[in-house]
C-alpha cells in the first residue's frame, strides 16, 4: 500500500489485513477508531523539505475481541521514532512537580535509601530521577533517545541510551544489583514488543521490588472523546483489565 502525498490523502483507509493482537495473537478486525491517513507525530518537516511530499500512514486503532487490548498496529520501527526525540519532560512544570511528589511518596513509603537501587524506563531528560540523585539514592535511567539521554547525563543522572528488554535486563543483572523500584511513566503504550519489555522488568526487578506504571486510562479517552491522543507513537490504549492480562502473562 503506497503512502499518498499531503495533497492526495484519502479520507478513509483501506483496512490492512493480517494484523494480529500484540498480546494474544488474535486476528484484529474490530475497529476502535479510524483516523485515516496521518503523518508521524513529532516528525517535523525542515524548511528545506517544505515543498516535498510528506509520508502518511494509516492510523487505525483496533480492539482485540479476545483480550480487549486497544492498539494501533506498528507501521514504523521504534528506532525511527525514538532515536532522536523532540519531547523533553522537563519542559512541563506541572509534570516535574508531579515527579517530585512521586519521589517524596515512594522514598517514604518504601524506605528507599543509599542501599537501594531505582531504575526508570524511558527516563527522558532525568526529570524524575534527579530527585533520587539529590537524595543520594543509586539510580539508573534507560532512555533510547540519544539527544534526550544526553540532557539527563548532563544534569548528573546516570543513563543508558538503549531500548529496554529481556537482553538488556539480563546484562544489567549480571553487572549489578536488581532494582528495588522500577518506574515506567507513559512508556508501556509506546513499546510494540510488550512481552519482551515486561519480561525485562521481571528479570531486573528484585524479588521484593516494586513496579509502578503510569499511563492514560482508556475510559478517560472514551469519556472525553480524546481522539487526538491516538497516534502512531502510541501503540496501545490501556484499561486496567488489559494491563492485568499483559502482566499476568
Amino acid at each position: 500500500m503506497t503512502s499518498p502525498s499531503t495533497s492526495s490523502a484519502p479520507t478513509r483507509v483501506i483496512r490492512p489485513t493480517g494484523s494480529t493482537c500484540a498480546n494474544c495473537g488474535h486476528a484484529l478486525s474490530h475497529v476502535f477508531a479510524d483516523l485515516g491517513w496521518q503523518p508521524l507525530c513529532e516528525s517535523f518537516v525542515p524548511a528545506s523539505a517544505a515543498m516535498r511530499a510528506e509520508a502518511f500512514y494509516p492510523l487505525i486503532a483496533y480492539v482485540c475481541q479476545r483480550c480487549f487490548l486497544v492498539q494501533v498496529p506498528a507501521v514504523v520501527r521504534p528506532e525511527d521514532i525514538f532515536t532522536d526525540y523532540a519531547y523533553f519532560s522537563s519542559y512541563s512544570d506541572s509534570w516535574v512537580e508531579h515527579a517530585q511528589r512521586y519521589v517524596e511518596t515512594v522514598v517514604d513509603r518504601f524506605g528507599l535509601g543509599a542501599d537501594s537501587f531505582v531504575v526508570e524506563l524511558a527516563s527522558n531528560d532525568g526529570y524524575l530521577l534527579q530527585g533520587f540523585v539529590e537524595r543520594s539514592i543509586p539510580c539508573l535511567g534507560i532512555e533510547p533517545a540519544e539527544n534526550v539521554a544526553a540532557e539527563a547525563i548532563a544534569r548528573g543522572v546516570p543513563t543508558r541510551s538503549e531500548f529496554f528488554g529481556a537482553e538488556l535486563a539480563s546484562e544489567l543483572v549480571a553487572d549489578g544489583p536488581r532494582a528495588d523500584l522500577m518506574i515506567g511513566n507513559n512508556v508501556l503504550a509506546q513499546v510494540p514488543g510488550t512481552h519482551d519489555f515486561i519480561e525485562g522488568i521481571r528479570i531486573l526487578l528484585a524479588p521484593e521490588g516494586v513496579l509502578t506504571l503510569e499511563f492514560p486510562h482508556l475510559t478517560k479517552l472514551m469519556d472525553g472523546n480524546e481522539f487526538d491522543t491516538i497516534y502512531h507513537e502510541h501503540f496501545f490504549y490501556f484499561s486496567l483489565y488489559a494491563v492485568r492480562n499483559l502482566l499476568s502473562a
